[in-house]
């Protein structure tokens, strides 16, 4: 189970406080700060889609992009044996480290896709 709520492209990370008794989420993977709040997980779902509406409306007309750009290439942290055995595995499939990596999370990716249209 996944803490997390999917509508259109967007997806929101959700949370309860027990001090409040309310839950709430914010829209991930966005240069701003949206959140939204319920106290049941109907509502929730309805502040959740009414944020992304009200969020793209907002972009359209500052006319900006909604959704936060990427540049491709990022720093992981696996550890000196996880990052020896992929060197390793890496080597013996003719690849750089960085082709391996990618193939393992385009594969990973394309496994997740899979699942969630099934």
């Amino acid at each position: 189970m996944t803490n997390v709520l999917k509508y259109k492209e967007f997806i929101a990370s959700i949370h309860y406080s027990s001090e409040d008794d309310v839950f709430y989420g914010k829209i991930e993977g966005i240069d701003d700060l949206v959140t939204f709040e319920s106290d049941n997980v109907k509502g929730l779902k309805d502040a959740f889609r009414n944020a992304v509406h009200d969020y793209l409306a907002l972009c359209s007309e500052a006319g900006k992009t909604p959704f936060k750009s990427f540049k491709g290439s990022f720093n992981v942290r696996v550890g000196s044996k996880l990052h020896s055995k992929a060197y390793e595995h890496a080597l013996l499939e003719g690849k750089s480290l960085n082709q391996y990596v990618h193939d393992a999370i385009q594969s990973k990716v394309e496994e997740g896709e899979r699942e969630s249209y099934q």
